[in-house]
């Protein structure tokens, strides 16, 4: 026997000691007790189970919300800053201010250039109609002096042909002129012979000398005749002429005035080369305004401003993050076993027990349940193909959202750990 502890002696001749015995009374209360424990366990055990059977609960679940990322668009100093941490702000408050000055001359630039391209873009347009009208009468004039000298050479032909004929019966007439000029001469010459040898009476010699002198003078009169109609062929000719050259200046007139089309072109192809010259320092100004804008950072909802890290003085990028805002809209992510999601359904009761507040209980309702487990949405999705296989029950994100917002005196933050229980048996779309 180990050391230190007694052991009973028997002394020679005597007697065992004899167990003392439980009371009666006792030995009922200590029954009763027994059968009181049990039975409550087994009571407990009942409610338990049928509370079980009834409510789905976890305790991988959090609060979540919209976290917008405040950041700035345009690069610049800044120059004022309006709020401070987990500061309640309004949806388009004012919140951050850049510098704008390098951004004002942008903008003043960009809308000089797109003021000279306006007038570029009008003079194009004046000069399109000034081509248009010029060739338009440029045609019209050219066809006219066409047709007139047209009619003009046709005259002029006419009258050529005309002196022509005139001339030729004046020829004619110059000729039978000059052959009774010479018949009356030579008969002269020989009723002179006939007076000087007393044959003929002087009336006979006086009657040849008339005959001769007046067929003389006709010859004349027809030579001055033929003259003045040759002279009016040359002037026909030359009218011809001038005919036929304003009608070829009308034609080249024509044909130029024909080219109109490639002018036009050319003036409409410069028209749009302005034009879109315009709409593109349009654009251009439109960026330019823009970015003047963006120096200007504002709220984009309703929140709580976090994660302050803008100052006054510094210098910040596009992208560049600047603050949280936390959007007062609040839900819980529950991650629970894909053995119980089984049973979850769409508004579904749920209550909500968060560990920030022991004794307040939050109301609220399964509102949808992700379709896939939360680790096939991790950045290395398991590869059960591959290797040995281990089956890990997986869980399943299930939104549950809150039927009223948390009073002030309860502040609910996205993080914050809780514990729902969604009641099963309850739930409107149990099946």
């Amino acid at each position: 026997m180990p050391d230190g502890q007694d052991q009973p002696v028997s002394l020679p001749g005597s007697q065992p000691p004899t167990p003392k015995r439980m009371a009666p009374h006792k030995k009922v209360i200590y029954v009763a007790l027994v059968a009181v424990v049990i039975l409550g366990g087994a009571v407990l055990g009942l409610w338990y189970w049928r509370y079980a059977a009834s409510h789905e609960w976890t305790d991988d679940a959090f609060i979540d919300g919209h976290i917008t990322q405040v950041s700035s668009r345009v690069p610049g100093r800044v120059i004022e800053v309006l709020f401070d941490d987990n500061q309640e702000v309004k949806k388009d408050d004012l919140l951050v201010e850049i510098d704008r000055r390098d951004f004002d001359v942008r903008a003043a630039q960009a809308r000089a250039a797109l003021e000279s391209a306006t007038h570029q873009q009008k003079t194009a347009e004046a000069n399109v109609t000034l081509v248009r009208t010029v060739t338009a009468a440029s045609i019209e004039q050219a066809k006219a002096g066409v047709e007139q000298s047209r009619a003009g050479l046709a005259m002029a032909k006419a009258g050529l042909a005309a002196a022509r004929s005139t001339a030729e019966r004046a020829k004619a007439t110059a000729a039978a002129a000059e052959a009774d000029a010479v018949r009356t001469a030579a008969d002269l010459k020989r009723f002179k012979e006939l007076s000087a040898e007393n044959r003929i009476s002087p009336q006979q010699m006086d009657g040849a000398t008339a005959m001769a002198q007046a067929a003389a003078a006709q010859h004349e009169a027809a030579k001055k005749a033929y003259d003045a109609a040759m002279a009016g062929v040359s002037a026909a000719e030359a009218q011809v002429a001038q005919a036929e050259g304003k009608l070829a200046e009308y034609t080249a007139r024509l044909a130029e005035a024909n080219s109109a089309p490639d002018r036009i072109a050319v003036a409409e192809g410069q028209l749009r080369t302005a034009t879109s010259e315009v709409a593109r320092l349009g654009k251009v100004v439109e960026q330019a305004e823009l970015e003047l804008s963006y120096t200007k950072i504002y709220a984009p909802e309703a929140g709580r401003m976090a994660r302050k890290t803008v100052e006054v003085g510094n210098v910040v990028q596009p992208g560049q993050g600047l603050a949280a805002l936390v959007q007062p809209d609040l839900w819980v992510v529950a991650n629970f076993k894909e053995t119980a999601v089984g049973r979850l359904r769409r508004d579904q009761r749920v209550e909500i027990r968060v560990d920030a507040y022991p004794g307040k209980v939050f109301k609220g309702r399964v509102e949808s349940i992700q379709p896939g487990s939360g680790a096939i949405f991790s950045l290395l999705p398991p590869e059960n193909a591959t290797g040995n296989y281990v089956k890990i029950v997986q869980r399943v994100p299930v939104k549950i959202v809150f039927d009223e917002p948390p009073d002030p005196e309860h502040m609910l933050s996205p993080g914050m750990s809780v514990v729902p229980v969604v009641q099963i048996a309850s739930g409107a779309n149990q099946e």
